[in-house]
């Protein structure tokens, strides 16, 4: 930290000069970072992180102490611990992870929460209500949220066309899982599908010399 003392201003960076009167700063001591530490932030949640694992562990030995002493036929401690994962992994990958791109967090996190819902379908008894309207649902889900963010980013709504091919990949799954028989509500699951197809159909045609532009740079053509 710096001092002028014709202006009687304190200087928070390194500058020599003041920027009004030009003259020369009287530097007092050690400067001092006039950014925040990010680092304390991330430790401190790093920290916070490690305490709900270390948590999480001692409630679900106790869960599934509690289950097998007093079990009445459902292993309800697979929820909990579970339940206990997905949000361990929601804070390190989601909240901890910088590296990953929030496309890729909000489909990992969804798809995620497909698939415990999934687990609490197996676990309560096998029904088929998670695969038949919870799967096609999620996925029409992501797409209305695809929709909403491509016009609020309307200058670069074209990046999200690999996410809409993406989709209709994943909105083939309920479709193998119908011919399989382990679908059973065909409707919503081929709805889901087409809801897909058009969307990525709507933004090539609309967005014409983008669109296709945005195509042959992904795929290198």
């Amino acid at each position: 930290m710096g001092r002028c003392r014709q202006c009687n201003l304190e200087i928070l960076d390194d500058t020599q000069m003041c920027p009004l009167c030009k003259c020369v700063i009287i530097h007092e001591g050690k400067t001092e970072n006039t950014y925040p530490d990010i680092r304390i932030r991330a430790r401190k949640l790093n920290f916070a992180v490690r305490i709900f694992l270390f948590a999480s562990i001692l409630a679900e030995v106790v869960f599934a102490y509690l289950n097998w002493k007093f079990f009445s036929g459902i292993w309800w401690s697979v929820i909990t611990g579970a339940g206990f994962a997905y949000l361990y992994f929601m804070a390190r990958f989601a909240v901890l992870n910088d590296s990953a791109g929030y496309r890729s967090k909000f489909l990992g996190l969804t798809f995620l929460g497909i698939l415990y819902v999934i687990l609490i379908d197996f676990v309560i008894g096998y029904h088929g209500w998670s695969v038949n309207f919870v799967l096609p649902g999620g996925l029409l889900f992501v797409d209305a949220a695809i929709l909403v963010v491509m016009f609020l980013n309307r200058r670069n709504w074209q990046s999200y066309i690999m996410l809409e091919l993406t989709m209709i990949l994943l909105s083939m799954i309920p479709i193998f899982l119908t011919v399989m028989d382990i679908v059973t509500e065909t409707f919503i699951s081929g709805f889901a599908f087409a809801v897909s197809v058009l969307l990525f159909l709507g933004t090539l045609i609309i967005g014409d010399r983008r669109a296709r532009s945005e195509l042959k740079r992904r795929f290198h053509v």
